[in-house]
């Protein structure tokens, strides 16, 4: 079986124009790159010009609360720290408060058990802050 060297399209220089296999890096000293799966073969002299860069993204932390500035903390002093239903986060339900009997509640929902199983509702309080959880 003779070497295919030419295709019918372009491809990646990483990969087989033929088969779409992934070919081996071209060592020191080789001139030919074989496909492992198809008689293609590449020339090394093909890769001359190419230079590969890449940047490596970490990732980074995520903000999970906002820094108050000087004109929050003196909002937040002045009043008596009663906070309302839209400084919550998360929809608001009418559900009784165990522990203060305020009609309002914030929930947010979580999938704590297996997946055929009912998610778990955490209830939070927008007067007093007790937090309630239901299993359903």
């Amino acid at each position: 079986m003779e070497p295919i060297t030419s295709s019918a399209f372009s491809s990646d220089l990483q990969f087989c124009p033929v088969c779409g296999c992934i070919l081996p890096t071209p060592s020191r000293g080789q001139e030919i790159v074989p496909c492992a799966r198809c008689p293609f073969k590449r020339n090394v002299k093909d890769y001359s010009d190419v230079v590969e860069e890449f940047v490596i993204h970490f990732n980074s932390p995520k903000k999970k609360h906002k820094h108050r500035s000087a004109s929050d903390d003196a909002e937040g002093s002045s009043q008596t720290g009663q906070k309302t239903a839209s400084e919550f986060m998360g929809p608001t339900v009418e559900r009784q408060c165990p522990r203060c009997q305020h009609d309002t509640m914030t929930y947010t929902t979580r999938q704590t058990r297996s997946a055929d199983e009912g998610q778990t509702v955490f209830y939070t309080c927008v007067s007093c802050r007790f937090q309630d959880i239901e299993y359903s």
